[in-house]
């Protein structure tokens, strides 16, 4: 089978967006060549040898994704460009937004991809391994298995890592949990490993509840993670010690109008997906409904941010 490769320079901002735009087409992985990222390794030791030169010019990121060559493909092409041009209007930077395809030599694809995701400790504690990789783990380290597929979230991101290192810092044994757009269930998953013992996952997005359910049997967490389709926490049941929501900002903002109903006494609120143009909003609409800033992290321009109820 031959394949198209799809590319496209875009943002930090836009990256998340773009990338559920192809899994939206059908890919089935997609590639982010974020030179914040790559440097990042360069930096950080992780790698014995490398000469890989530390990038300059770090605001573009380029995406790719593979689609099969048929009689859809063409079809693809242009819903792939109308719903960047969607985007764009929203107010979405996508700058340079530049797109090419280019047509690869027959080869398995499926097993291609795989170099890409490698074994990632974005926390203190916790692993996140793809299936194809052994890792043996080494003292109180968690292990997380997690393949990229249809919904976001494998850790790599600077909102989920984020996300990962608050985590293991405020879950308790036993705590109830809302994950508040769940994606691929990874935040849940993590949760669980640290000990919640009542975790409602949700999403909006239907079509990425069997992938989660897929996810949590995989990790053998699926006894104490419930999965819904929900609009924010319209499906939840009750109160939740810790209410996450790695989404966006103005779903986020949103959230506060059902938190008090949902979130229980001295609970807290841990949100990440921020952009770091629309911080001030979100702090705005949390004390607009008596919620107050616990901890801030920036990483990367975005930001994760931890509320609590002020007294």
């Amino acid at each position: 089978m031959k394949w198209c490769e799809i590319s496209i320079q875009t943002t930090h901002e836009a990256t998340e967006l773009i990338a559920e735009i192809f899994n939206d087409l059908g890919a089935t992985g997609v590639v982010i060549e974020d030179p914040e990222l790559v440097n990042d390794y360069i930096t950080s030791g992780k790698w014995d040898y490398t000469d890989i030169p530390i990038a300059t010019e770090t605001e573009v990121v380029t995406e790719k994704a593979y689609l099969a060559v048929d009689g859809e493909l063409e079809g693809k092409l242009q819903t792939f460009r109308q719903e960047v041009k969607a985007l764009e209007d929203r107010g979405v930077s996508i700058a340079p937004g530049i797109i090419t395809t280019s047509e690869l030599a027959d080869e398995d694809w499926s097993d291609t991809w795989k170099q890409y995701f490698h074994t990632e400790k974005p926390g203190d504690r916790i692993v996140i391994k793809p299936s194809w990789e052994q890792y043996e783990p080494q003292a109180d380290e968690i292990v997380v298995e997690l393949d990229p597929g249809a919904a976001f979230g494998t850790g790599t991101h600077a909102t989920t890592s984020m996300c990962i290192c608050e985590l293991e810092k405020l879950v308790q044994p036993g705590m109830k949990v809302f994950d508040v757009g769940t994606g691929s269930g990874i935040l849940s998953i993590i949760a669980a490993k640290l000990g919640a013992k009542d975790i409602q996952a949700v999403d909006y997005d239907e079509s990425v509840l069997k992938i989660v359910q897929e996810n949590l049997e995989e990790n053998h967490v699926e006894n104490v993670i419930s999965v819904a389709q929900s609009d924010l926490m319209q499906n939840v049941h009750g109160k939740a010690n810790l209410v996450i929501a790695n989404i966006v900002a103005d779903i986020i903002i949103r959230l506060f109008d059902q938190l008090d109903e949902h979130l229980a006494e001295d609970g807290t609120l841990l949100t990440s997906g921020i952009i770091e143009d629309r911080i001030d909003d979100v702090i705005n609409a949390a004390s607009a409904h008596g919620y107050g800033v616990v901890k801030r992290m920036e990483s990367k321009g975005w930001a994760c941010i931890t509320f609590k109820k002020q007294a």
